[in-house]
């Protein structure tokens, strides 16, 4: 068995596609653009490539882009006082401030910070809440990419098995409710469970979110399984995801490490701020979204 490779990169595309015609209809409904403000503190070269990719997908969309870049040695009280003009600015829907930040501020907090109704990321308490409850939250873009592809290739998932791999606040916490609300049988494993082979071997969901490179092995996987590898990792010769590559030999479906999951991210940061914009302005949601 070979397995399906999930194509993120062609999904992502269609996906940023839908958001510009949606966005392109926002404007000429609302007056005015969706807007994403992003702010990066220091100068991580993976996060400056990362925030300026978002700002040129942003406006490749039909958005306005609004880019904060603060010393690394920028204080606390700075910061946030930034995310509360953010917060108050009506030209300005989506707020996402990049991690990691320096040691000497406190995530959590400026997180917290951040209006929920403009909280992009899907970081904030409150939409973690709304998400573990089932109501309408802005989910993390990460996971809700991984969804959207599942759904590409299961249709219908309600009554599976599936295994997240992974309990960050980021991934494996909110991926483990989205499963839950799309009525599959859902287990978390990670660092303290006694034998996580046992566990994913009766999945026919993998979602891998654990930052270890070919962490998860071919003998783990039920033949035919979907797995899902949302691992970046940096080794010596480029980027492998969290799944051995010989895991294709056993399951039905897996995305490949780079152009899986990751371009996926982007797309729904872009897609969770046109949903921000058209709640904040009254307007029902793009339902291609």
């Amino acid at each position: 068995m070979t397995a399906r490779l999930i194509d993120g990169k062609a999904f992502a595309a269609a996906l940023r596609d839908r958001v510009a015609t949606a966005a392109a209809a926002f404007t000429s409904a609302a007056g005015r653009q969706p807007g994403l403000a992003v702010v990066l503190v220091g100068e991580d070269p993976a996060s400056s490539v990362y925030v300026r990719s978002k700002g040129k997908a942003t406006l490749a969309a039909g958005m306005a882009s609004f880019e904060h870049r603060l010393p690394a040695d920028t204080t606390q009280e700075t910061l946030v006082a930034l995310v509360d003009r953010l917060n108050a600015d009506p030209a300005v829907d989506g707020i996402l401030v990049q991690l990691p930040l320096p040691r000497h501020i406190d995530e959590r907090a400026v997180i917290a910070r951040v209006d929920p109704d403009k909280d992009v990321d899907g970081f904030h308490p409150l939409n973690a809440g709304r998400l573990a409850t089932g109501l309408d939250a802005l989910v993390p873009c990460t996971p809700l990419g991984c969804l959207m592809l599942l759904r590409d290739v299961h249709p219908h998932l309600a009554g599976l098995e599936a295994v997240v791999i992974g309990r960050s606040n980021i991934v494996g916490k909110p991926m483990a409710a989205l499963l839950l609300q799309e009525s599959c049988t859902v287990t978390t494993v990670h660092s303290r469970t006694r034998d996580v082979m046992a566990h994913v071997r009766m999945a026919d969901i993998v979602v891998a979110a654990v930052g270890i490179p070919g962490f998860v092995q071919p003998e783990w996987i039920k033949p035919g399984a979907t797995v899902i590898d949302v691992g970046i990792n940096r080794v010596e010769g480029g980027l492998v995801g969290d799944v051995d590559p010989r895991v294709a030999e056993v399951a039905g479906a897996i995305t490949p490490v780079p152009g899986g999951v990751g371009p996926m991210t982007i797309a729904v940061l872009l897609r969770n701020t046109l949903v921000a914009a058209s709640r904040r302005a009254g307007l029902a949601v793009d339902a291609s979204l």
